[in-house]
């Protein structure tokens, strides 16, 4: 039981590198995937005991984030309101990949300028490279 709840908190720690989600939001999350079905902004504060605005920050940063999805519902005499769900797994872990693949890809670009930027400038000055004293 334990070795789960540390692997989840690792797994929801991805929420937070690769979306930058607070705890909160994360919790949120968390109540979307163990409901089955969707949930309103009314159904996330109540459960978690927290404000609807506070709730519905978080839904929203979760939907921008695109781990949850918003779909509209239709009252028959008219109107309508929002109800969220997770996505799948598969589609948050395809995307937080297609994130990292953007972030690695950036940053290698990123290091090669720096490379070629400071390299140069080191090697027509003559400078070594600093060295820790012993």
């Amino acid at each position: 039981m334990r070795e789960d709840l540390e692997r989840d908190l690792e797994c929801l720690d991805l929420l937070e590198c690769v979306h930058g989600l607070n705890e909160r939001d994360q919790r949120v999350f968390q109540e979307l995937h163990q409901t089955d079905g969707a949930l309103t902004v009314d159904d996330v504060a109540d459960r978690l005991n927290c404000e609807r605005s506070t709730a519905y920050r978080s839904i929203s940063r979760l939907v921008d984030a695109d781990v949850v999805v918003q779909r509209q519902e239709n009252y028959d005499q008219g109107g309508y309101y929002y109800v969220y769900r997770p996505r799948t797994s598969e589609e948050a872990a395809r995307e937080m990949q297609r994130l990292l693949n953007s972030w690695y890809a950036t940053v290698g670009q990123l290091i090669q300028e720096f490379e070629d930027r400071y390299g140069r400038e080191t090697e027509e000055r003559g400078d070594c490279p600093i060295r820790p004293d012993p």
